[in-house]
Formats: C-alpha cells, sequence, structure tokens
C-alpha cells in the first residue's frame, strides 16, 4: 500500500499537470503565451514546449491566410444609384503579439476589418459610375448579337472593378498597419453587385422597352428591305416582259415579212398554181355536206371546177346549180 500510493499521486499529478505544462505547436499556428492577460512569448516554430501550469494561457492563432465575409451593403454610386455590394477580403497574421494585444482573437479581426472594407467601399464606389462598378458592359458580337461583355477598362488598362478593389485593399491595409492590428490585408475582391430589389422591376422594364424599340427598329429596317427588294423585282419582271413583248413583236414582223416575199415570190413564178392552191383552200372553206351554191358558171371561183386546167372557154350554161 505505502508503494502504490506514490505511484497513484504520481499518475494523478501526470493527468492534471501534464496538459497544464506541455503544449505543441503546428507548423499552420502561431501560439502566444499569456499570463493574467499580458503576452509573454510567441512561439512560431513547430514543436512540443513547456510552460508555466495553471497561470499561463495558450492562445492558438491561424498562420494561413485568412477570409473574411463582408456583409452586404448598399451603396450609392456618383449617380446616387444605389447598388448591393457583397465582398470579402483576405488577410494574414505577421505581428501575433501585436494581434493578442489588440484584436485578441480572429472573431474580434474579422469584424474589425470588415468595417474598414466597408467604409473604403463605399467611398471608393462613391466615385464610380455603375458600368465601373459592374466591370463590363454589353456589345454586339462579329454576327450582330447583343451578348458580348465588353471589359471596361481605367486610364492604365486595368479593369475597372479590379482598379476599384486594388484601391479598396490598399488604403485598408495602411489603415490596419497604423492601428498596430498585426494583420496584412491581401486582396478584396466584389463578389456580387446588383441592384436593389426596390428598384429591380423598374430596370427589368427599362430593359424590356429598349429591347422593344430595338427590335421594332429591326422590324421597319426589314420591312423596308423587304419593300426595295420587292420593288426591284417587279420593275426588273416588267422590264423583261417588255424587253420579251419586243422581241415577239420584231420576230413575228420578220416572220411575216419573210412569209410575204416568199408568198411573192411564188407568186411571181407561177401565178396560175398559186391561183390553183387559193381556190382549193376556198372550196375546202366553204363547200360542207349538204351545201347548195347558186352562183354564175362563169364565175373565176369554180373555174377550176368546171375545168382542171382552169381554161374558161367551155363554160356551162348560166345560173346552173351546181351540187357536190
Amino acid at each position: 500500500m505505502r508503494i502504490l500510493a506514490p505511484i497513484v499521486a504520481l499518475i494523478i499529478a501526470v493527468v492534471i499537470v501534464g496538459p497544464q505544462t506541455f503544449y505543441t505547436v503546428d507548423e499552420t499556428q502561431f501560439v502566444v503565451i499569456t499570463r493574467f492577460g499580458e503576452v509573454q512569448r510567441v512561439i512560431q516554430a513547430p514543436g512540443l514546449n513547456v510552460k508555466a501550469p495553471f497561470i499561463d494561457q495558450v492562445n492558438v492563432l491561424d498562420s494561413r491566410i485568412l477570409r473574411v465575409d463582408v456583409p452586404p451593403s448598399s451603396m450609392p454610386d456618383v449617380e446616387n444609384q444605389f447598388l448591393d455590394i457583397d465582398a470579402y477580403a483576405r488577410y494574414r497574421i505577421i505581428d501575433p503579439r501585436s494581434f493578442r494585444e489588440v484584436l485578441l482573437n480572429e472573431i474580434n479581426a474579422a469584424s474589425r476589418i470588415s468595417n474598414i472594407v466597408i467604409a473604403e467601399l463605399r467611398a471608393e464606389i462613391g466615385q464610380r459610375n455603375r458600368t465601373e462598378i459592374i466591370g463590363g458592359r454589353l456589345g454586339a458580337s462579329a454576327a450582330g448579337t447583343i451578348s458580348v461583355v465588353e471589359p471596361i477598362l481605367d486610364a492604365n488598362g486595368t479593369a475597372a472593378r479590379e482598379a476599384i478593389t486594388r484601391r479598396v485593399r490598399d488604403r485598408s491595409d495602411a489603415l490596419v498597419q497604423g492601428q498596430a492590428f498585426g494583420v496584412q490585408i491581401l486582396d478584396v475582391r466584389i463578389k456580387r453587385a446588383d441592384f436593389p430589389a426596390a428598384t429591380e422591376e423598374s430596370v427589368f422594364a427599362r430593359m424590356r422597352t429598349e429591347r422593344e424599340v430595338q427590335a421594332q427598329r429591326l422590324r421597319a429596317e426589314g420591312e423596308e428591305e423587304f419593300l426595295t427588294i420587292t420593288a426591284d423585282v417587279s420593275r426588273r419582271v416588267e422590264v423583261i416582259a417588255a424587253e420579251a413583248e419586243e422581241a415577239s413583236n420584231r420576230l413575228r414582223g420578220e416572220g411575216e415579212g419573210e412569209a410575204i416575199g416568199i408568198l411573192a415570190e411564188a407568186l411571181e413564178r407561177d401565178p396560175e398554181l398559186f391561183s390553183f392552191l387559193r381556190s382549193l383552200e376556198a372550196y375546202k372553206q366553204f363547200l360542207q355536206e349538204n351545201t347548195t351554191l347558186v352562183l354564175n358558171a362563169n364565175s373565176d371561183l369554180f373555174r377550176f371546177l368546171q375545168n382542171p386546167s382552169g381554161n374558161t372557154s367551155l363554160s356551162a350554161p348560166e345560173d346552173a346549180p351546181l351540187e357536190p
């Protein structure tokens, strides 16, 4: 029993006093040792360390890059048009002692840094117009559609939104350095820049009106082009028809002239043959079935019926009826 009691006492002492005496530092951490709230030392090297039990406190800080989400806020631009701005900042602890003495912990640090970034964002956005804050404007693509976002650049060729966040970052970092927060602000970014819900519907209505005006203009231009093309086609059709009619009349006149010339030449060569053929055509026209004609038998029309040679010396008595 005498041996067991010291062993139990030693185990209890190790269990209770050990965690109060030994501590480890991770490679992603800073450790600030405080005694009654006063900073005693800062441990940055990873490994196992020793502190005074019960009176020294171990305060662990993250040595990595930390992020602060800035609460969304409505901010006016240079034209006094409000935009809902949602942003975030990234910072890193560079002086754990100052950080512990001024800010105490990361929760307080996030609140203080967020307030500084919001103030600087509000000041910077108040000097910019809406397109610069949004960072781009709609432009026409090569096909003529309005679907390409053109970035807005400042005088130095930097994107407008990037220039805004860079200035906010530099001024915010200067403020936290001046107040000895022990941190460095590495980056500030705007996640979202939207119209407030109260004005969103009016903005959409104006956009719809602009699109309707553009659509009506395009329709009017298309209708005008259609009428121009239709009128040109109608004019060309009329011109082609007139030219075709002119060519037709000219060719018809040339054909009739040539036919008359051929006919005159044939008549000149053999007038009797021509007279015979013309008489046959006449017979075909008026000598039909059951046709009775009362004519002078000496008529030139029937001289080929009386004598195929056309000689009228042998003629029939006058007024003799002829029946086919």
